[in-house]
């Protein structure tokens, strides 16, 4: 079974790659912005605060081969925060 879905790469966009890899062949744009960037230290990625801001511009999850598997087993923490009722 195909799972192409699971990757896209623009190698067009002017940011590409946006992070330092060592495979670019590699690189995964399908998630270009995080949806786990919420789940705040709970995302699983590899990101630091500056000033009280979360930055991510170390981390690779979403932009690696198994970043949609990554997202996916996530995703309902993601639902679940957006589900709320303020």
């Amino acid at each position: 079974m195909s799972e192409n879905y699971k990757f896209n790469q623009n190698e067009k966009c002017e940011y590409f790659p946006c992070h330092k890899v060592n495979d670019v062949k590699e690189f995964n744009c399908l998630f270009c912005y995080c949806p786990l960037y919420a789940l705040k230290d709970k995302c699983g990625g590899n990101f630091k605060y500056n000033n009280g801001i979360k930055d991510c511009s170390d981390c690779t999850i979403t932009h690696s081969k198994n970043g949609y598997d990554h997202v996916m087993s996530k995703i309902s923490k993601i639902i679940e925060i957006g589900s709320k009722i303020d």
